[in-house]
C-alpha cells in the first residue's frame, strides 16, 4: 500500500514546530508497516498512489484547503493529530465538504487505529474499481421511488451502468435451440426448457457486455416469453454474477457490495408481513440462489401462474438484512436470525420468518419495496464500507 501525503498548515505556525509533530505521527505510522511519501507538488499528489492524505498540520489550515479542494478528488481523507488545532481545523474543513455534497473522513486517533484504518480503506479502494453492471429494460413500473439518476450516483463505489433493451434478450432467446435440461429438477419439462432457454440467452448478454452483474425488468417476460428469469438469476448468482429482478438498481448495488465486501450471495426478497411487537417479518421471492438452501423444490412463478419460481428453505441461523435508497445516501442494516420456513399459497415460493431488531422503521421510514437477506453477522464490515461514502443508517 502506496501513501501520498500532502501537508497544508498556517503561516502562523513554526516550520520546525510542525515538522517535530508530523515526524513522531509519520514513524508511529512507519513501524506499522504503513509506507508514506511527502508530496509537495499538488499535482503529482495522486500519482502512483493506492491512498492520497491531506495532513492537516495546524489550526489556520481551513482556507489553505478551501484554495485547493477543486484540484482535488473524492473522497477527501484528511490526516490530523492532537496538537496545533489540527482537529479542530480538519472537522471544519469535512464541515464544508458536506455542506458542498462532497465526500471525506477525518482520520485521528491511535497509531492502531490510523494503521487499520488506512487498510480498511485500501481494501475497500481495491474492491470498488471498474465493476460492470447492466439494466435490461427499465425498472418495473411499480418502483416508483426509483430515480434514473441512481445510476450515475452509483459511480462513487465504481460501478458503471450500461442500458440493454430487453428486446435483445428476447431475440436471442427466440433464436436460440432447446437447451439440454438439467435432471436434477424436478419440474415440467416444457417449463424447465424455456426457463433454461433464459438463462442462456441472459449468460450471452452477460459475456457479451461484459457484466459482472445486471438486474432485468422480468415481468414483461411473462408476456413475451410465456417464461420467467427466476432460474436465471438464482444460477447467476450463484455463479459469481450479481443478479437482481424487476429492474431494481438499489437492490442490485446492495448484492454486488455484499458480494465484493463479504464475498457472499444474498437473497432479493419483499417484505410479506411484520410483527412490530415480536420483531418478526415474513420475506418472500422467487429467485432465492440454490446455494443459501439446504432444500430446494420448483413451483411456478406466484403472480403470474407459469414458468419457474423456486422455493428455497434456508437453515434457521443467524442473519443480516440490508436495504440502500435510491439516491444512495441511507442504509437500513440490522443483525438478527431466520427462524423457520414456510409455504403459503399467498406468496412468493421461498418464505423465510426472521427476527430482526427496530423493525418499526420499515413502516416509518422504508427505502423501497426490496430488502436483501444475507447469511450471518455482517454489520460492522457494511457499515464500515459505507461509511466512506457518507452513507446515512437510519
Amino acid at each position: 500500500m502506496k501513501i501520498n501525503i500532502y501537508p497544508i498548515s498556517s503561516s502562523l505556525h513554526t516550520k520546525a514546530s510542525l515538522d517535530s509533530h508530523t515526524k513522531v505521527l509519520l514513524e508511529e505510522l512507519k513501524e506499522r508497516n504503513i509506507t508514506y511519501h511527502f508530496i509537495d507538488d499538488i499535482t503529482k499528489f495522486y500519482e502512483d498512489a493506492d491512498i492520497s492524505l491531506i495532513l492537516v498540520q495546524s489550526g489556520g489550515s481551513e482556507n489553505v484547503f478551501k484554495q485547493i479542494y477543486t484540484s482535488l478528488k473524492e473522497p477527501y481523507y484528511l490526516l490530523t493529530y492532537g496538537t496545533n488545532n489540527s482537529l479542530a481545523a480538519s472537522l471544519e474543513i469535512l464541515s464544508f465538504l458536506h455542506n458542498n455534497n462532497l465526500e471525506g473522513e477525518v482520520l485521528h486517533g491511535s497509531s492502531d487505529y490510523l494503521s487499520r484504518r488506512l487498510k480498511e480503506i485500501n481494501t475497500n479502494l481495491t474492491k470498488k474499481l471498474d465493476i460492470n453492471l447492466g439494466l435490461i429494460g427499465r425498472p418495473s413500473d411499480w418502483l416508483i421511488g426509483f430515480d434514473m439518476e441512481t445510476l450515475d450516483k452509483a459511480k462513487k463505489f465504481g460501478m458503471n451502468f450500461t442500458f440493454i433493451p430487453i428486446e435483445e434478450v428476447e431475440r436471442i432467446y427466440e433464436e436460440m435451440e432447446d437447451v439440454q435440461l438439467n435432471e436434477q429438477l424436478s419440474f415440467d419439462k416444457d417449463e424447465l426448457n424455456a426457463a433454461s432457454k433464459l438463462y442462456q440467452a441472459i449468460k450471452l448478454i452477460k459475456d457479451q457486455y461484459h457484466l459482472d452483474g445486471l438486474t432485468i425488468r422480468c415481468f414483461d417476460l411473462l408476456k413475451s416469453l410465456k417464461t420467467t428469469a427466476c432460474l436465471a438469476l438464482a444460477n447467476l448468482n450463484d455463479e459469481s454474477i450479481t443478479a437482481a429482478c424487476e429492474g431494481d438498481v438499489p437492490s442490485l448495488i446492495a448484492m454486488h457490495i455484499v458480494r465484493k465486501v463479504l464475498g457472499l450471495t444474498s437473497f432479493q426478497a419483499n417484505p410479506s408481513k411484520i410483527d412490530v411487537t415480536n420483531k418478526i417479518i415474513t420475506l418472500a421471492h422467487c429467485t432465492i440462489p440454490f446455494s443459501m438452501c439446504e432444500n430446494i423444490s420448483l413451483d411456478t412463478h406466484f403472480e403470474s401462474g407459469i414458468g419457474i419460481g423456486i422455493h428455497g428453505e434456508i437453515k434457521p441461523q443467524k442473519a443480516t438484512i440490508f436495504r440502500l435508497n435510491a439516491k444512495l445516501n441511507k442504509c437500513f442494516i440490522e443483525e438478527g436470525e431466520i427462524l423457520s420456513n414456510q409455504y403459503e399459497k399467498d406468496l412468493c415460493r421461498t418464505q423465510i420468518n426472521c427476527h430482526f431488531p427496530h423493525l418499526d422503521k420499515m413502516l416509518t421510514h422504508p427505502l423501497g419495496n426490496h430488502e436483501i437477506i444475507i447469511l450471518g453477522h455482517h454489520k460492522k464490515a457494511l457499515l464500515t464500507y459505507l461509511k466512506q461514502f457518507n452513507i446515512e443508517k437510519i
